[in-house]
């Protein structure tokens, strides 16, 4: 059973807050990649995927209604101090173990629709998305005491293809330069990641190496070429309200290029900015999507922390053991496994 201590306290606007120490709150000025949130009757529930406590923040902006679920998540104490309207620190102690555990599955089930990081270069396979939703579903209905309906089919993105490749198949793409010709003289070249918060699912490939750029000079001109691995299995066309940009910095100027799919790579080239030959910067982002403020908490830190928990999950899943625990790993994580070795 999910036991622990929450602080229950009203905020200035009126809402009320029930918090662990030190989790992530719908109510922080960014959320990290790491944050997955449940919408519930009456309010919001959240859970960082990278902390081991099980107690999410709960913040309800309609007491009344989310006093339904919120003793068989928290416990009656827990409702009582709400109920009460003062601020105090309390146990938790869930009235309803299996919906609590169900509540946190459904809201990671719905993070990994989102921040999943599919990565042929990482190796790392894809969601079938099927499963995964119909898993979200089957979940919905156990947790209907807390949600509704609304939030039993996953957001989709570009069409994939029915299968993906194997990561051989994507050795020469992945993290490859810019092919030259013998006659440019390569002035800069590098390799990166991209901030998985600033563009959809189901588009780029989520390793550090994805990304490649190159400034060249040929012919009295300086151009500097981007290389994004796409993610694996996106099939054309890609609508072009979806489709990627780089914004490409350096010493003295910017560049915008929007990408083009060809094969397995989003490619665009552009005159290169003032100082490119020192080395630029490269951001992946789809226009009017996502954030750009608060970097840290969709740094390559965070990132690589959420590979190693994906790594850790996909392991779990491999095994032939019955695991039936709270965080049983999901029926597409588990087919994931399975299909990683043809990946």
């Amino acid at each position: 059973m999910t036991t622990g201590t929450v602080r229950v306290e009203r905020a200035p606007d009126g809402v009320w807050i029930i918090t662990p120490d030190d989790a992530p709150s719908v109510l922080d000025d960014a959320a990290g990649i790491d944050v997955a949130v449940l919408e519930v009757v009456g309010g919001h529930l959240s859970w960082s995927v990278l902390a081991e406590h099980p107690v999410p923040v709960a913040v309800l902006d309609d007491v009344a209604s989310a006093q339904n679920w919120v003793w068989a998540v928290f416990g009656e104490e827990v409702a009582l101090a709400v109920a009460s309207g003062s601020g105090r620190d309390v146990t938790v102690s869930p009235a309803r173990p299996r919906v609590a555990d169900g509540a946190r599955r459904l809201a990671y089930a719905h993070w990994a629709v989102r921040w999943w990081p599919t990565s042929t270069i990482d190796a790392v396979p894809p969601l079938d998305e099927g499963l995964l939703n119909g898993e979200i579903a089957t979940l919905v209905e156990e947790c209907d005491l807390l949600v509704d309906g609304d939030d039993s089919v996953a957001a989709t993105g570009p069409a994939l293809a029915e299968r993906p490749g194997r990561a051989d198949d994507y050795a020469l793409a992945a993290g490859a330069a810019t092919a030259t010709l013998p006659s440019t003289l390569v002035l800069a070249r590098g390799t990166t990641g991209s901030d998985w918060r600033r563009y959809p699912p189901g588009l780029v490939d989520a390793s550090e190496r994805a990304v490649s750029w190159e400034v060249v000079r040929a012919a009295g001109n300086t151009t500097v070429g981007v290389s994004v691995v796409a993610v694996p299995g996106l099939s054309e066309p890609v609508p072009e309200h979806v489709r990627p940009h780089a914004l490409i910095g350096a010493a003295a100027g910017t560049a915008d290029v929007a990408l083009q799919l060809s094969g397995d790579v989003w490619f665009g080239e552009s005159a290169a900015p003032p100082g490119s030959e020192a080395g630029v910067s490269v951001d992946v982002y789809l226009p009017g999507f996502g954030v750009t403020d608060h970097p840290d908490v969709g740094g390559s830190e965070v990132r690589e922390r959420v590979r190693a928990l994906v790594r850790r999950r996909l392991r779990r899943a491999a095994e032939t053991a019955p695991d039936d625990g709270p965080d049983a790993p999901l029926l597409a994580e588990v087919a994931a496994a399975a299909s990683d070795s043809d990946f």
